[in-house]
């Protein structure tokens, strides 16, 4: 056949595909079955790190919060049984379902586990670039990431200042707390870690709770073949919840239970699961008891024992997330009596008796931390965490870059509209919106005429291609998801991408785990722009067509 008639049935074909595409519905990915596990979660990676620290720069981890990881002797995670964990991971109740109880996932678990931080500000890794310019040149990051041999380097060096407390964090983010399916650190992480000064107030067991989850439905709907997330949390919590009879390991006596669980006590767990009958042999103890909890070495919390239970109110305030060298603890007659300092507003009673500790703390209340941001919310200090992880106010930031604007998705919507109302594109919904990004153009913030939504086009640089993404700028806990259409196009080629909307609060940095589509170089205009169009669909009309 001649190319003339060639390119009759190539076209007619590209017809049919490109009908099919428009009119076939999102596909549900079909579950897999993977019988091994890929991971960047690696703790024996960040052991031998911490093994070569000084004492000066051990202290200076300490002052961060992050002192629990110093105790760290588990070197590597059981796969097996983190792949029988997530096969029982359900990410948008944020549980485990084991032994035929439905286990719920909190940041305070994070906290009893790992010993990191349960309450504080949140983590926001978005904001605008020219704030992390000198940060990203610094550590040589690329749209890929920051290399994890790059900062090993930089801590094998004797300091112990700010740099060495960046890196210190960038890489236990990227080794073990919030690892990607990626080999590098992602560069978004910079955006929080301008100010090393107030790294000790974020609130990282939220932080690594929700990455984890973001991690995980990725893996479920099969759109990466490595797991991100940390993993050794989920392997320590299992641990720690169900018991195994005549197993003294199941019980630890110190918070956090990282400290509690090395290579010997992990072989001797595994053998012994081994001998019951696998994972999921055991009893859930969970939720129900706290035997024999002593006051952690790196976190000054208030905690006693009554029969195997729970028998005392576990108070987060960010007093008592002070080192516990500025705190007196005194042990008498098998009591221990914590005597905090400062602490005017807290009415507690310490009655000792049989050797337990019971703490009252329910007429301590506080303010929303998103009170600025128009939250009138005062809660007590046992709701507090519950609330701000879900709070409708927490912050969005601008996502233009000179502008250092922050606050709640609809005050953001007011401040767009009004001050860079010539700074975006308007669309309505249902309706395909031609665009056109040029060479120099990292994105272009798309407002909603009906609702006043604000949506981010995001475009990144890739060996072969452009990559682009669309996500909604709202907290990261929202629910709200929309449908949208991206088409690019050259003569009677097309590609297409039909997803839905992942929310953001704010500019999207590097690659984050998102369904993108990849437009290689030859679709680019003469000039090097980008032409696409696009349709969102209204959150209430899902499955609605573009019309």
């Amino acid at each position: 056949m001649s190319l003339e008639e060639k390119a009759k049935y190539t076209k007619r074909a590209r017809e049919v595909w490109d009908s099919y595409l428009s009119t076939a519905p999102a596909r549900t990915p079909k579950p897999r079955k993977q019988t091994k596990l890929v991971t960047r979660c690696s703790p024996g990676r960040l052991f031998n790190v911490l093994q070569r620290l000084s004492a000066e720069q051990r202290a200076a981890v300490k002052i961060m919060g992050f002192g629990s990881l110093l105790d760290l002797r588990c070197r590597t995670l059981r796969r097996s049984l983190c792949l029988w964990l997530l096969e029982r991971f359900n990410t948008s109740g944020c549980s485990l379902q084991i032994c035929g109880v439905h286990i719920p996932l909190s940041p305070r678990d994070v906290e009893i586990v790992l010993g990191l931080a349960a309450s504080g500000k949140d983590v926001i890794n978005t904001g605008p670039d020219d704030l992390i310019a000198d940060l990203r040149h610094s550590y040589n990051a690329t749209n890929r990431g920051i290399s994890v041999r790059l900062l090993e380097e930089r801590l094998a060096a004797p300091e112990a200042g700010e740099d060495f407390k960046r890196s210190f964090v960038l890489y236990a983010l990227g080794t073990l707390l919030s690892p990607t399916a990626r080999l590098d650190v992602s560069p978004s992480f910079l955006h929080f870690l301008t100010s090393m000064d107030v790294v000790h107030q974020y609130n990282w067991g939220k932080f690594l709770l929700d990455r984890l989850v973001r991690e995980v439905s990725r893996f479920h709907q099969g759109k990466q073949r490595a797991v991100g997330g940390c993993l050794l949390f989920l392997q320590l919590f299992y641990y720690e919840s169900i018991s195994i009879e005549g197993s003294c390991a199941s019980t630890s006596s110190v918070t956090p239970y990282l400290s509690s669980w090395g290579e010997e006590e992990i072989t001797e767990r595994e053998k012994r699961q081994r001998e019951l009958g696998g994972y999921g042999f055991g009893e859930v103890i969970c939720k129900d008891r706290c035997t024999g909890l002593e006051l952690s070495e790196s976190r000054g919390q208030q905690v006693g024992s009554s029969e195997g239970k729970i028998s005392c109110v576990v108070d987060h305030n960010s007093v008592f997330e002070q080192q516990a060298d500025q705190a007196g603890k005194e042990i008498m007659d098998g009591n221990i009596y914590v005597e905090e300092p400062n602490i005017s507003s807290l009415e507690a009673s310490n009655n000792t008796v049989c050797g337990n500790i019971e703490v009252g703390t329910e007429s301590v209340t506080r303010i929303c931390q998103n009170k600025e941001y128009g939250s009138n919310e005062t809660l007590d200090y046992i709701d507090n965490d519950i609330h701000e992880e879900t709070c409708f106010f927490s912050p969005c930031a601008c996502p233009l870059p000179e502008c250092h604007y922050a606050g709640s998705s609809e005050q953001l919507s007011l401040h767009f509209s009004s001050k860079h109302w010539d700074r975006g594109r308007r669309f309505r919904y249902n309706i395909p919106l031609p665009v056109s990004l040029g060479v120099n153009e990292q994105f272009l913030v798309l407002q909603a005429e009906e609702d006043g939504v604000l949506f981010l086009l995001s475009k990144g640089i890739e060996s072969i291609g452009n990559i682009v993404i669309v996500t909604c700028i709202r907290p990261s806990f929202s629910k709200d998801r929309f449908l949208y259409d991206l088409v690019a196009s050259r003569g009677v080629s097309s590609l297409r991408l039909k997803s839905l909307t992942e929310p953001f609060p704010g500019r999207v940095e590097g690659l984050p785990p998102v369904d993108f589509l990849l437009i290689p170089f030859p679709f680019l205009g003469p000039s090097g722009q980008l032409d696409l169009e696009v349709c969102i669909w209204s959150s209430t009309e899902l499955g609605a067509d573009c019309s």
